[in-house]
């Protein structure tokens, strides 16, 4: 029985350890070289799309009795096959900064203003999007026709009525525009609408058939990434999860990562569902109407390749044109933080994509308490100490029962230590002793070890909050801890840490066996080591934890013992 507790620490050591490993193997920085770590020629911007006009498109079936394309709208336009790089469009808001690339009306490039690249310099603003390896994440959309039919795809290369815009302090809205063919043939006018202060972005392909014939057609929207690498990324820092995720009201929340997707491409039709790939703290997710069917896909771009692409993406269900006609494919696009409370407004289960894995039952309220504390006290790391007191004030009775059990079993130790004196090796006559002294004083050996299972959880659960939570990204705390979701860079609380962990240790009873003894002082100094590789926001929770641990088991024993004296007084 009193190896219980020691198990249950092991185990905690080990759900650690094996938390970290997992990270480091799934998504920890890849080794330099097996993807691209500079421009190749396979990897330019003409060959990526080069690349993927056979293999990145859906195949999509149109309806039997769908009408052909009578026209030939290659004729009247060139495709990125036949043209240089095209000096892309900027588009700037008081949030983001964005080049649109005429060929496709493709998003090649995004910084969000709002973020910094790195908490060292406030001023390079984060880059989301990037067209060129590493970390290469493009937004794609386009038109699918009969294979007779020759919509503009990605690759084709549309005009825009400007080569920048901006959205000036008298404006809400900007609408920036491209057009493809003409006035006598098929005409497709792709739009994208930026608001002030928001990351959503209306986007519409509308096309209007001059023809004298019945078209048909289908709107796909897509998003293509290389596997992320960061070449600063210190080695014993784990990341969190990238790849392409997808919802469905009946699926509910999936992951697609990059091995599924090379293993089996996704097919699947939803509706009122979204598609997105994701990273740590951000997201490009498009989202289509909520009651028009879709069609969900993968595909990967080069998976032999040193430099592979994913794709995940939708296409809508087909529709035709009668001469005349025209008809606009409506979708938003979300290119931005994982805010959990935005990300909510926007569509039904999008506020998932803030991955808290398996515990997101206890994760989210944590995090509204966290946010909740965070608007009045305003700093990130008051907030969480506030938080600790709370979770501590919330498992205050249980901890009491613990910490009593604890007293008395501390209360017992001359007993126990002669009962090991008298039965030396004799395990089996050793324990039986000790349990019929537990017995007869009435105490539970196991009641120390509820708090650690209790704990476990909200511990796992805090991890995550603190790990995926863009709002605490770069959050400065006092003195030298300038980012909370970072290591601490001098190690010193993890140390305060290890301390209070040892100090609460000599609050209780020492371990009959000598063995046990050496394991659980070797503890703190292992989880000190595990620790130092943490965010400092965690390390500070655990670490104001333990010290009010030691208060109220320090206060409960003191208690006990007076009380102990008194009654043989």
């Amino acid at each position: 029985m009193d190896n219980i507790r020691l198990i249950l620490i092991l185990a905690f050591a080990g759900v650690l350890f094996m938390i970290y490993s997992a990270w480091v193997q799934d998504y920890g920085p890849l080794v330099p070289g097996t993807t691209a770590t500079a421009p190749s020629p396979a990897a330019s911007p003409s060959s990526l799309n080069a690349a993927s006009s056979d293999d990145s498109l859906p195949k999509p079936t149109l309806p039997d009795d769908a009408p052909a394309v009578a026209t030939d709208p290659a004729s009247s336009s060139a495709t990125a096959a036949d043209s240089p790089r095209l000096s892309p469009i900027t588009v700037e808001t008081d949030v983001l900064r964005a080049q649109i690339s005429p060929q496709g009306a493709t998003i090649e490039n995004l910084w969000l203003l709002n973020y910094a690249a790195t908490a060292e310099k406030p001023d390079d603003k984060f880059q989301l999007l990037k067209d060129l390896p590493p970390n290469m994440f493009i937004v794609q959309s386009g038109l699918l026709g009969q294979p007779q039919s020759a919509f503009p795809t990605h690759e084709t290369i549309f005009s825009a009525e400007a080569d920048s815009y901006r959205l000036d302090a008298d404006q809400d809205e900007q609408v920036v525009t491209f057009r493809w063919g003409n006035a006598s043939d098929i005409e497709v006018v792709k739009t994208y609408r930026f608001t002030r202060g928001s990351y959503l972005v209306k986007a519409s392909q509308e096309i209007i058939n001059h023809t004298d014939s019945p078209v048909s057609l289908r709107a796909y929207q897509q998003l293509q990434r290389s596997p992320q690498t960061e070449a600063n990324q210190p080695k014993f820092v784990a990341r969190t999860y990238t790849g392409g995720v997808y919802y469905g009201p009946e699926v509910k929340y999936k992951k697609e990562d990059f091995k599924e997707m090379t293993k089996q491409p996704l097919d699947e039709q939803i509706t009122g569902g979204w598609i997105a790939m994701i990273q740590h703290y951000f997201l490009a997710a498009w989202v289509p109407p909520e009651s028009l069917p879709q069609t969900f896909y993968t595909k990967v771009i080069g998976k032999n390749d040193p430099d592979p692409r994913y794709i995940i993406g939708q296409y809508s269900p087909p529709v035709t044109l009668a001469p005349g006609e025209q008809h606009a494919f409506e979708d938003q696009l979300f290119i931005g933080p994982k805010l959990a409370d935005r990300l909510a407004k926007v569509a039904p289960g999008l506020h998932l994509a803030v991955d808290y894995g398996w515990l997101t039952i206890l994760a989210e309220p944590i995090h509204w308490v966290l946010s909740w504390i965070h608007k009045l006290v305003g700093n990130w790391g008051w907030s969480i100490i506030l938080l600790t007191i709370l979770i501590k004030a919330a498992f205050y009775k249980l901890s009491e029962t613990s910490y009593k059990s604890m007293a008395h079993m501390r209360k017992l130790t001359p007993r126990m230590k002669a009962l090991k004196d008298r039965y030396g090796d004799d395990k089996e006559r050793l324990n039986q002793a000790m349990m019929e002294l537990y017995k007869k004083e009435k105490i539970n050996p196991l009641g120390g070890c509820l708090p650690i299972l209790v704990q476990i959880p909200v511990f796992i659960a805090l991890y995550w909050v603190l790990l995926e939570s863009v709002e605490l990204r770069h959050a400065p705390f006092i003195f030298w801890l300038d980012n909370l979701t970072a290591p601490d860079p001098y190690y010193i609380l993890p140390l305060i840490m290890g301390v209070s962990m040892f100090a609460q240790q000599k609050l209780n009873p020492p371990p009959p066996d000598p063995m046990q003894e050496k394991i659980m002082l070797a503890l703190p100094v292992v989880f000190t080591v595990f620790f130092a590789f943490f965010p400092s926001g965690l390390v500070l929770y655990w670490t104001v934890n333990n010290l009010l641990s030691i208060a109220q088991q320090w206060y409960i024993t003191r208690k006990i013992e007076q009380e102990e004296r008194h009654k043989h007084a």
